[in-house]
């Protein structure tokens, strides 16, 4: 491109500034077109960011309120500092009376005193630790037969149920063991086979021996059960945490009271409701105030009308949350509350905005709980007391739907192939098996030798099965038991297909003594039938809605009964669990919020690629007003240099002409 700043010099006319001026002349009515157009739209893209926000601020609290549990807080309350209490979801509200009188406790024995911990040899052979009637052994010889070295042994045992720890008490050295668990079953029983061979005497290993016979060790502290009165009633437990008293309640026990017994109340938390409730009102108006604001149209200056004005993307986000608000809650029809201006949350006619009366909405909610729970949050409810709704999913509809049950669920189980004898030997040749249960394999299972009637016999078998860590560590169990005909039952604890009792080994007697064989035993069977009259998927005791249909993702349990019509299901979906959906709708790709930004950020982009060709066009008429600028102006020089020549030539001949 030519200079232009040498624009002109041939004719002092056609200067660059001259270009500059057409130029900007040029550009002027498009940019103040487009700073206007991006400003306006900058504007609006930031309101509809603050709109985001509060739209998505009502999410939270309409969360809080689509949780049952929100319904369900509770506080519970101790009369006294001998126990503390705390609940969970499944508790209900109730007024008890607790008295403790003794603490559950770990039994704690200690050795005599002894100079040195790692020195002095305490004795050699075995000790057979019996905890709850499981016998462990541990080999005791040269290379840990000091303090130290038995309490290390005794650690390293991770499923002895005891830990032991070598204290100095000032004039010598003592081994203290210690139960793991509290309660009298977790007593200790110590056995000692000492190389010495006198087995209970107080020299040697058999220093350690705790058993009736043979006392060497000292009873620091006795293991104890708790005992206590709940509502009057005499109750015992192994431990200090009881969480099997009533349901959903966990009491931990800290001290005594006795003589006194003291108040243990478990109330509906109504003030975290209230405040969940009222921040949501709070967030529905801020965001009803941001849209009004920004909607005022002034009729004697239109120019100065809100960014909202005729907006669709907010109507219609506005006009979709209204009408959740305003809507009764289908499958509430005969609830004595079946939506929000039943509970005291109405809209105010002068200012769109609702407003809250707590008090009408605390009396609701102390008459008609489930009702005020059911306006908010998804509910399931069942019309048959032995079917449980278990949960809804996201393409469940809500609806009242026929439950049919063809088959009801079944346990796996195995039975003995004989009756059990009255009395039965326990000894080397029927002691040990393996079996598994639904499909988890146990080690080795070694009942202890002796003779047992009938109802021992089954304890021992129930004891030492509950006792495997393989089992156990799996989750699975299983209940032992004799039927009508005195054989052996093992039931599987879990119902269905994949639940089967299997023995995989047995010794050489025990199909003859136990009537026990290594065979599996009859698998459990799913539970069949239909939802709305549509086939279910049974799984255990689980019946779920067919994929594709309105009941789709809807899971209840046929907890028993019989086969045939057993009612219905309703699942109702609140305020609460509607509003979450449809901002999640909102918010989702092709949801209004994203398009709205979408436009708006792409009007944005096609105001800066506007921006772009503007520029490239006015680079481009800049270069041609030069080229033409230039040619004129060479043009023009040459004519004045025309002129020039022209005038001196004649300017010339008249001073000829004048020397005549």
């Amino acid at each position: 491109m030519a200079n232009v700043s040498s624009v002109g010099i041939g004719s002092g006319v056609l200067t660059s500034d001259l270009i500059d001026q057409l130029v900007s002349a040029e550009r002027t009515p498009t940019e103040n077109r487009l700073d206007s157009r991006e400003q306006s739209v900058t504007a609006e893209l930031s309101l509809f960011a603050q709109i985001q926000s509060a739209v998505t601020d009502i999410r939270l609290p309409a969360r809080n309120l689509a949780n049952p549990d929100t319904f369900n807080e509770l506080t519970v309350n101790a009369g006294s500092s001998a126990f503390t209490a705390s609940s969970n979801s499944k508790a209900i509200a109730g007024n008890y009376t607790l008295e403790v009188t003794s603490l559950a406790k770990s039994q704690s024995l200690s050795s005599g005193t002894f100079a040195d911990s790692d020195t002095t040899q305490v004795g050699e052979g075995t000790l057979a630790f019996t905890i709850d009637g499981v016998t462990t052994n541990l080999a005791i010889n040269s290379s840990n037969n000091t303090l130290d070295g038995i309490a290390s042994a005794i650690n390293e045992e991770s499923a002895l149920g005891a830990s032991a720890t070598v204290i100095n008490n000032g004039s010598g050295y003592q081994l203290v063991i210690t139960s793991s668990e509290t309660g009298v079953a977790k007593a200790i029983e110590i056995n000692v086979t000492d190389s010495d061979g006198n087995n209970i005497d107080g020299t040697g290993l058999s220093q350690l021996s705790y058993t009736t016979g043979a006392q060497n060790l000292i009873q620091n502290q006795a293991a104890t059960d708790a005992s206590f009165n709940f509502n009057g009633i005499a109750i015992t437990r192994t431990s200090n945490t009881v969480d099997d008293l009533v349901e959903g309640l966990t009491i931990e026990l800290k001290g005594t009271n006795t003589g006194s017994p003291a108040s243990l109340t478990v109330e509906r938390d109504d003030d975290v409701v209230v405040e969940k409730v009222q921040e949501f009102v709070d967030k529905y108006n801020a965001l009803r105030a941001l849209i009004v604001e920004n909607s005022q149209i002034d009729p004697s200056n239109p120019a100065a009308a809100g960014l909202l004005v005729g907006d669709t993307a907010t109507r219609s986000i506005s006009n979709q949350i209204r009408n959740i608000l305003g809507r009764t809650i289908e499958g509430l029809g005969n609830d004595p509350v079946r939506g929000l201006a039943e509970l005291g949350i109405s809209t105010n006619n002068d200012t769109g905005n609702l407003q809250f009366n707590e008090a009408e909405f605390r009396e609701k909610l102390e008459s008609s709980p489930e009702s005020v729970a059911a306006v908010f949050s998804k509910q399931g409810r069942t019309t048959d007391g032995q079917i449980e709704f278990l949960r809804a999913g996201s393409d469940t509809k809500p609806g009242s739907y026929d439950i049919n049950v063809t088959q009801l669920s079944t346990k796996g189980a195995f039975t003995g192939a004989s009756a059990l004898a009255a009395s039965t030997v326990i000894d080397g040749d029927n002691d040990t098996f393996t079996l598994s249960i639904d499909g988890n394999s146990s080690a080795t299972i070694t009942l202890t030798a002796g003779t047992y009637n009938q109802a021992d016999l089954v304890a021992e078998i129930q004891s030492q099965i509950n006792a495997d860590q393989s089992l156990s560590n799996a989750g699975v169990s299983l209940v032992v038991a004799l039927d009508g005909s005195n054989q052996l039952t093992f039931t599987s604890d879990s119902y269905g297909s994949n639940s089967q009792v299997q023995f995989l080994g047995v010794d050489a007697t025990t199909l003859t003594t136990l009537g026990i064989d290594a065979v599996a035993g009859t698998a459990g069977l799913d539970v069949e039938g239909t939802i709305n009259g549509v086939a279910a998927t049974g799984t255990g005791q689980v019946l779920s809605g067919a994929s594709g249909t309105d009941v789709a993702g809807l899971l209840v349990e046929i907890q028993g009964g019989a086969t045939g019509s057993r009612g219905s299901v309703s699942y109702i979906e609140g305020v609460g669990e509607k509003l979450v959906d449809l901002i999640n709708n909102f918010l989702s790709v092709d949801g209004t919020i994203t398009a709205k930004n979408e436009r708006l950020n792409s009007e944005l982009d096609s105001i800066a690629l506007s921006r772009a060709n503007l520029e490239e066009r006015l680079t481009n008429l800049e270069s041609n007003l030069v080229r033409q600028f230039t040619a004129a102006d060479i043009l023009i020089a040459q004519l004045n240099s025309t002129q020039d020549f022209i005038k001196g030539q004649l300017e010339a001949l008249a001073g000829t002409g004048s020397d005549d």
